[in-house]
């Protein structure tokens, strides 16, 4: 029984960081009509983030509270002068953004000197409740994960700023026609997209070890998660990060776990076939 509950629990934990870094894709992907390659990257920049303040003697705290911030400011330069040149042209901001990923994952792998590093858990141990004890640090990645889905899911359907967001997803023509500036709103989108990724990689990096590719074994499970649960929706990356996350981190308890990732992507490519336009259809941004 207990180990029952613990294994639910690393596979909430698991999910929960899916979700974040789904979440962000998701927002670009839905709202700008591309899927931003250097994702995963944005991913290892929240991570190395973390490492760097470590690095100069602060806190991890204030690494994890800065990574969101920073890669925000990152994906708001990248957007400005480079990705908003290619919107007409969604294949070559593809190709773009996969350049951009491979340019940051090589300077990250060049400083780190193709070293793996350990970032320490901020709040280490377990607590025990009903005899069964449970990660401080994963709780505080579930926890954290819950309240940004509300808080987005709120900024979304209930200020200003997510009406037009909404509505320049909706009908980009109209809403210009409006007087909403849809470049500002793709620029703030980019950004909290990158956001979303940089914190999920902080929250993720005391639990595995830094390297350049820490973003990239996240990267083709996002793509699938988004196209599971349809672009579009608020819920559908959701909804997909907890199908492809559960699966990622239950299949090798069942089979052995060179098998897992491979019937994680058949699975997956089975239920694209059998519904391409995703989980949900309705119920958008």
């Amino acid at each position: 029984m207990g180990s029952d509950v613990a294994l639910a629990f690393d596979l909430l934990a698991f999910t929960s960081v899916m979700v974040l870094i789904v979440l962000g894709l998701g927002v670009i992907a839905s709202m700008m009509g591309i899927f931003n390659f250097a994702h995963g990257e944005f991913v290892l920049l929240g991570a190395y983030t973390v490492y760097l303040f470590e690095s100069i003697g602060l806190s991890g705290w204030v690494g994890i509270l800065a990574a969101p911030f920073v890669l925000a400011l990152v994906g708001l330069v990248l957007e400005r002068l480079i990705i908003r040149r290619f919107y007409a042209t969604p294949i070559i901001a593809m190709l773009g953004t996969y350049a951009i990923g491979l340019a940051i994952r090589e300077t990250v792998r060049a400083l780190l000197g193709g070293h793996y590093v350990s970032i320490a858990e901020p709040l280490p141990g377990a607590f025990t409740v009903f005899g069964l004890d449970f990660s401080i640090w994963r709780t505080v990645i579930v926890v954290t994960t819950a309240c940004v889905i509300v808080g987005t899911w709120l900024s979304l359907s209930r200020t200003s700023l997510g009406l037009q967001v909404r509505g320049a997803l909706e009908n980009p023509n109209l809403a210009r026609a409006c007087g909403i500036s849809t470049r500002r709103l793709y620029a703030f989108t980019f950004a909290f997209g990158a956001a979303l990724a940089g914190l999920a990689g902080a929250l993720i990096v005391p639990l595995y070890q830094l390297s350049a590719d820490i973003g990239t074994r996240f990267l083709v499970q996002a793509f699938l998660s988004v196209m599971l649960g349809g672009v579009g929706t608020f819920e559908g990356p959701v909804l997909g990060a907890a199908a492809v996350g559960g699966l990622t981190a239950g299949l090798p308890w069942v089979v052995i776990p060179v098998l897992a990732d491979p019937l994680v992507f058949v699975i997956a490519l089975v239920i694209v076939k059998l519904r391409p336009q995703g989980f949900i259809t309705q119920g958008r941004f």
